[in-house]
């Protein structure tokens, strides 16, 4: 069977034009209006490829896909934002939510046909190297190109037990996940007590980058997660689009530069509360 591709985006132009590029090439090609409409239709028929738009209504690119990879059957879905945003920050943001590729619009139709064709080959190699390795003792890689939710469905998946350790960039942060038969039953970092086991997994799922190693090992010792690999990705979805649509209040007790009301007089001063 061809490869199956779903398009999101509320430009009815640029759904027909994608669908018609792709359809030419030989994918089956299933199109949708906004965010909403692609989540229904990708857990109704997982797609092998997601190409979506980030300014969309009801769900944005952003939520969508964060909501998508929760689900364990999409967690490793590659995608390819299509977009007007062409900032950096834009951009680093789409591949910190483990994005396979940014094209920013105007864009050449042949182009994106490149891209689809390559996005779908380097998803199947690192997905079967992955599993390869972990059909052995170890698994160790980039996060930048295995996230960690690919991870733990991959881990869930062939039903592994043993350590599964995190380090960010740099070294300076680090982290543990204990698996057994595939499911998480304890997490910490290394350098704090807290955050511990669920909450843990939440914060490590906001890693964008970093390395991992998994190593078999016997695990002993009561679950002391209690949730499925779906369940921690979801609630982890869940909460971190819970902080970006409601940012942190400055409560932190830091000191607070005033700037004064504008004068006819010129006044240096500043007033720190």
């Amino acid at each position: 069977m061809p490869p199956h591709v779903l398009v999101a985006d509320d430009d009815a132009w640029i759904l027909r034009m994608v669908a018609t590029v792709l359809e030419k090439r030989g994918y089956s090609v299933e199109t949708a209006v906004d965010g909403e409409d692609a989540l229904a239709r990708a857990l109704a028929r997982p797609p092998d490829l997601l190409i979506t738009d980030v300014m969309m209504p009801k769900v944005d690119g952003w939520s969508l896909v964060r909501q998508l990879r929760a689900h364990s059957a999409l967690a490793m879905l590659p995608v390819i934002f299509l977009t007007a945003l062409s900032s950096e920050d834009d951009r680093i943001r789409g591949f910190r939510l483990g994005a396979d590729d940014y094209v920013t619009k105007p864009f050449r139709f042949e182009e994106l046909d490149l891209r689809v064709a390559k996005t779908l080959r380097r998803t199947a190699q690192t997905v079967q190297d992955a599993r390869d390795q972990l059909v052995g003792s170890g698994l160790r890689g980039d996060l930048a190109q295995v996230g960690l939710s690919s991870l733990l469905v991959l881990i869930e998946m062939e039903r592994k037990t043993g350590l599964l350790q995190l380090r960010a960039p740099g070294g300076a942060t680090s982290a543990q996940i204990l698996v057994r038969e595939g499911k998480v039953v304890h997490a910490r970092l290394d350098q704090t007590d807290d955050p511990v086991d669920a909450e843990c997994v939440y914060q490590l799922l906001t890693w964008p980058a970093g390395e991992f190693e998994f190593v078999s090992c016997i695990v002993e010792g009561t679950d002391r997660v209690s949730a499925t690999t779906t369940q921690l990705l979801m609630e982890g979805a869940r909460l971190i689009d819970e902080r970006e649509q409601d940012p942190p209040s400055d409560s932190s007790g830091a000191r607070v530069a005033t700037i004064p009301p504008a004068t006819d007089d010129v006044d240096e001063s500043w007033e720190a509360d």
